[in-house]
């Protein structure tokens, strides 16, 4: 019962750790932070980006002359402060995204939602594609060099997926319970 136990715990500890590993950080402006200082464009840096549940947002300000505030769709479109669904002011707030779907911010000083320091993250379903950035690169010509031969190891896209988490987890339960039991 006590092996059975174990195995339990570290089932569980293996599922967390993939599930953390596949979470991201991402600095809201990047290097010019939230600002509205140098007319930062929030709606094109966030296009560039993927985003994905448990990714954790970071806005990184001035907490004198800035906030965040998270606000309904219709209350982002009308840059409305009047009843935000949370208000941050630390400036440094880390934000972990629990849902698909749009999460909007901006900044709660008088102006500056309306000088474009908002920002709307767009956590798209996994059947989703990504936003593709307009600049193309020319196309590169094929060479003619054989492929890979083939392989029985689990592709990566495997175990990047839901399930190849779980098999994996699986996998390394399966192989402790035949060495330790």
């Amino acid at each position: 019962m006590a092996l059975v136990k174990r195995a339990l715990a570290l089932l569980m500890s293996i599922t967390l750790a993939m599930e953390l590993i596949h979470a991201a950080v991402h600095k809201v402006g990047d290097s010019a932070g939230w600002t509205t200082i140098g007319n930062f464009d929030y709606k094109k840096w966030s296009a560039t980006k993927t985003f994905q549940v448990q990714d954790v947002i970071l806005f990184e300000y001035n907490a004198q002359f800035h906030n965040v505030m998270r606000v309904t769709h219709a209350m982002y479109k009308a840059c409305n402060t009047s009843a935000p669904l949370a208000t941050y002011t630390t400036g440094n707030d880390s934000i972990t995204i629990k849902t698909r779907g749009h999460h909007f911010f901006f900044c709660g000083v008088p102006g500056h939602c309306q000088a474009g320091q908002k920002v709307d993250i767009n956590v798209l379903q996994s059947n989703e594609m990504a936003p593709t950035s307009s600049v193309s690169s020319p196309p590169v010509p094929s060479a003619k060099v054989p492929g890979p031969a083939p392989s029985n190891a689990m592709p990566l896209k495997a175990l990047k997926s839901p399930s190849g988490n779980i098999g994996l987890a699986v996998a390394v339960l399966a192989t402790f319970l035949i060495h330790f039991a």
